[in-house]
This record gives structure tokens, C-alpha cells and sequence, in this order.
């Protein structure tokens, strides 16, 4: 989902990004626009769109939640502007005109948060023909058999546009909520031409706020020229309001990520469980078994394989590394010709160079498997580097963390760990060192020795 966008818009345009609505109807305390679809937040979709097509020259509005959308963007945080408090969509239009004037604007693009499936085509399709049609003020309108809670294009006898009516007060008027045009929530605005209006707009209806919508009859008043480009019914341009709508746009675009992959040439077994992050790379020749998921800034090489079950995310898998099914990988590093799980958990900063094995209910944090290393079962390898060709035995466990800092255990090339075996960092294992079953390791062992800390068998009569 890396797509290049080749539409020009006129010179000095701008994008504005409305998300500073709570979403009561998600019934959640998260601000909406945080809500993830594909392992990213839905805004996150709407500024890359966005941001393809005016680069920098790029401003949200945020207020509910205000600080926690910044936080979750803090690259974009300095272009964020707080709508406080939050008086509808035409105060939050109010709120960015000052920063839209500074920056010498000329034109603006407004969108909504909550449309993460409008891309950077179809916005930018929008703009041209708003732009080549020579529009102070246009918007985008679906034709749609349920308008549920969009408002509703007005037209003339005509067929030119009159006004857009929000449908709490269609709904007042005694208007049907039937088949209609609804307004999408995307504009294309002339500021010189919006400008005179914005100090118009009234808050006098039945939601109390002041709508953008109502830009549109105050521009036809004034004569200035309005268009609505209709787009049928294209459910990708759809604002997400529930959690029922969330699902859906996600079914949409996981459908489309895993349609592209396949026509680049991975191989996906039932694809209708596949996920891939739009932000995830997966290379022709790569195979993936549903159900699983890749996502964040995952690479799967080709060759590579991905059973069914695993979870992938910030991980890297190299050409011909397998992950067995029930694994979780996340922000590590799988080498060539490696074998992960089944079961297997990989943590942030784990590492396996290449035919490096880790089996069955094996986890690691910040541990590095060297070239042909082996931790086949039951082990825990945190703050760890394990040589080359050495093997870790089932139950094996570094003790990295003494209630206050954590230390490192290090493992040379061609040392045998035995089965049971607790290693208390900081601690090092000579090359091709051997280590009983059994043992808990509180010191050095030199390259070549055996260490073993049992203590005696004894055998006792059983008591009857």
C-alpha cells in the first residue's frame, strides 16, 4: 500500500484534517481517531493521503484527546492545532483559518479523520475536478441506499446544489431517511471566497453546533460557484462513526492490501484470514497461511515463510527463514534459513543470524542467536548473546534481572547448556563449554570446562 501519486494540484494548496470529535457513537473514551484498522490509527491512513498530495503544507484539528493523538504522532504534532472547546466542524474550520492565512494558502483540501479509506487517488481525483471546474466551494456526495446519519444534498429544480442539511435536522423537518445524496465530508474550499462566510455560520440547529455544511447555502447566496462531485456509491469514501462501520472498512481494506500482494506474486493461502499492514513490506515469492497477521513496519524476504497463527509486527524476516505456527514476532530480526516456534515468542531487540533455530516455548528480548545456534525448547533468553554452533537445552533460563538493573549473559561459540540450567547474569560461558543439567551458574566458566553445581543424590527408605 505504497502508492505514488501523480495528480497535481494547483499551486499554494493545502490539506486540512478535521479529528478532533469524541466519536460517542465508537463508546469508547479513545479519541476516534485512534482507533486502529490494520494495526494503524484510522488518522493515520487519512495523513498519509493527504500529506502525498500537499506535502507539508498539512494542518489537524484536534480536541478530544487532544494530548494522546499528538502523542501518537509526534512527527506531525507542530502542524496540530487544538479546537478548544469542541463547537462543531465549522468552529473547527474557524479555529485552523488563521494558520491556513499565515502559511498563504490558496487552496484547501478538508478532510475528515474518520475516513481512512479515502487514498490519495481518489482525494486527489476529487480536487483536480473541483479545481478544473473552477469552484469557490466543492464537496464530495455519495449516492447511497441508506443515508443513516450523513447529511443530505439539496438540489434545485436544476440539479444545481442548494444547500447540505445534517441529518438531525432533515430528520426534524419530517424529511424520510430513505435512498439519497449524502454529503462524503471532504471539501475543496477557495479561501479568498470561503473567507467572508465563515463569520455567518450559526450554530442555531438542532445540534447546536456550527457546521462546515453550512458553507454550502451561504456561498450559493453569495453567488459564488458550488459543486458537488458525486462519487456513486464508493464505500471507501464512507466517514467511520461505530464500531460496526470500523469493521467494515477494515474487512475493505485488508481485502485490498491482500488482493495487491497477490497480484505482486506472494503466495497467500486462505487469504480472507490474511492481515498485512499498509506500512509492511512482503516480498513476490514470500508464503503466508491464514490466519495471521503482518504488521507495522514488518519485512517478509522472499522465500520466507509465515504459518498460520503467527503475529508479525516491526519483525524482519530474512530469505528462507520459516516461522511455525502460534508464534509472535515483534520488532526482531530473523535471519536466513532460521527457524522460528511453533510457539515461539521473539521480543523487541531479539536477533537469529542465519540457520539459527529457536523451538517450542522458547522467548527472547534482547538476545542475539549467532550463526547455527540452537534453543529448540522451553527457554527463556533475555539480555543474552549465544555463540556460534551452541546449543541451549530445554528449560534453560538467563536470570538477567536483579530486581533493580538488568545484565547480560553471554554464551561462546560451541557450548552446550544443559537441560534445566539457570544462568545468573552477569555471566559468561567460555567456547565449547559444557554445563550439567541442573545447574545454576553464579560465575565464569572457562572455554572448554565442565561446570556442574548439583548437590549430592541421596537415597532415603520411603516412610510407610
Amino acid at each position: 500500500m505504497h502508492e505514488t501519486n501523480e495528480i497535481s494540484l494547483p499551486a499554494a494548496s493545502g490539506a486540512l484534517v478535521l479529528a478532533a470529535g469524541k466519536g460517542t457513537r465508537m463508546r469508547s473514551e479513545r479519541p476516534k481517531v485512534l482507533s486502529t484498522l490494520l494495526g494503524e490509527p484510522m488518522l493515520w491512513y487519512v495523513l498519509q493521503a493527504v500529506g502525498s498530495l500537499c506535502g507539508d503544507k498539512v494542518w489537524t484539528v484536534v480536541g478530544h484527546g487532544a494530548d494522546e493523538v499528538s502523542r501518537a504522532f509526534p512527527g506531525d504534532a507542530a502542524r496540530f492545532l487544538t479546537q478548544e472547546p469542541q463547537l462543531g466542524t465549522g468552529h473547527a474550520l474557524q479555529t485552523a483559518w488563521p494558520a491556513l492565512r499565515a502559511a498563504g494558502l490558496a487552496w484547501c483540501l478538508v478532510a475528515n479523520g474518520d475516513t481512512p479509506l479515502a487514498d490519495a487517488r481518489r482525494l486527489g481525483d476529487f480536487a483536480k475536478q473541483a479545481a478544473d471546474c473552477g469552484a469557490d466551494l466543492a464537496f464530495l456526495s455519495l449516492t447511497l441506499e441508506d443515508t443513516g446519519s450523513f447529511g443530505r444534498v439539496v438540489r434545485d429544480s436544476a440539479g444545481g446544489v442548494e444547500a447540505i442539511v445534517e441529518a438531525k435536522d432533515w430528520l426534524a423537518a419530517g424529511n424520510p431517511a430513505g435512498p439519497g445524496e449524502i454529503n462524503a465530508g471532504i471539501y475543496w474550499l477557495r479561501l479568498d471566497a470561503v473567507e467572508p462566510l465563515l463569520a455567518k455560520l450559526s450554530a442555531d440547529n438542532a445540534g447546536g453546533e456550527f457546521y462546515i455544511t453550512d458553507l454550502v447555502g451561504l456561498a450559493r447566496a453569495a453567488g459564488l460557484q458550488v459543486e458537488a462531485v458525486n462519487a456513486g456509491s464508493d464505500p471507501h469514501l464512507l466517514g467511520i462513526n461505530s464500531p460496526a462501520e470500523l469493521a467494515r472498512a477494515e474487512g475493505l481494506l485488508r481485502e485490498r492490501r491482500v488482493g495487491e500482494l497477490l497480484d505482486a506474486g506472494v503466495t497467500v493461502h486462505l487469504p480472507g484470514l490474511v492481515s498485512v499492514g499498509p506500512r509492511a513490506e512482503v516480498e513476490p515469492g514470500a508464503e503466508l497461511f491464514g490466519p495471521c497477521e503482518v504488521l507495522g513496519e514488518s519485512r517478509v524476504a522472499a522465500a520466507a515463510v509465515v504459518q498460520s497463527h503467527c503475529v508479525l509486527r516491526d519483525a524482519v524476516l530474512d530469505p528462507g527463514a520459516t516461522v511455525r505456527n502460534f508464534s509472535h514476532l515483534e520488532a526482531c530480526h530473523v535471519g536466513p534459513q532460521c527457524i522460528v516456534g511453533p510457539y515461539a515468542r521473539l521480543r523487541p531487540g531479539a536477533e537469529l543470524e542465519e540457520g539459527a533455530r529457536v523451538g517450542n516455548f522458547v522467548e527472547m528480548k534482547k538476545a542475539v542467536l549467532r550463526r547455527g545456534a540452537k534453543a529448540n525448547h522451553l527457554t527463556y533468553l533475555g539480555d543474552a548473546e549465544v555463540g556460534e554452533g551452541a546449543n541451549i537445552g530445554a528449560g534453560t533460563i538467563t536470570c538477567n534481572y536483579d530486581g533493580t538493573h538488568k545484565h547480560r549473559t553471554v554464551i561462546g561459540p560451541g557450548a552446550f547448556i544443559g537441560s534445566n540450567t539457570a544462568l545468573v547474569a552477569p555471566v559468561t560461558v567460555g567456547e565449547k563449554a559444557l554445563v550439567g543439567a541442573g545447574s545454576v551458574i553464579t560465575k565464569d566458566v572457562e572455554p572448554g570446562h565442565l561446570a556442574l553445581t548439583r548437590a549430592p543424590q541421596k537415597q532415603l527408605p520411603r516412610r510407610k
